[in-house]
């Protein structure tokens, strides 16, 4: 289930939060366009899409991250958004899904 989400944004993100709603006072709303199982997957997706120049986080519930849970609820790894970017992103995902081997292709050329 894809949901939108209103996440506080910190320093770190500034770069991305600037190009998300340029620069106003206005928040940003960020929606989730995938869910992993644990934080991991969703920190390797979030950095395709910044990779792709669409602003992403990955985040988990609090208190499944300090257990190092990576199922369940509490171990739901979130890629999240910018509203604006969701379709964007959502398009970029379904082509890694539908061609996911470009990578392990000229990994195994070079094992020749």
């Amino acid at each position: 289930m894809i949901s939108s989400n209103s996440l506080p944004l910190n320093n770190r993100d500034s770069a991305q939060t600037d190009e998300a709603h340029g620069g106003g006072d206005e928040p940003v709303r960020w929606e989730t366009v995938v869910k992993t199982p644990g934080l991991t997957q969703a920190t390797i997706i979030a950095g395709r899409l910044q990779a792709e120049g669409i602003p992403a986080r990955a985040w988990q519930e609090g208190a499944g991250q300090a257990m190092g849970l990576m199922v369940g609820i509490l171990g739901t790894g979130h890629v999240a958004v910018p509203d604006s970017f969701a379709e964007k992103a959502r398009q970029i995902l379904a082509e890694i899904e539908s061609n996911p081997a470009p990578f392990f292709e000229n990994d195994e050329e070079s094992d020749e």
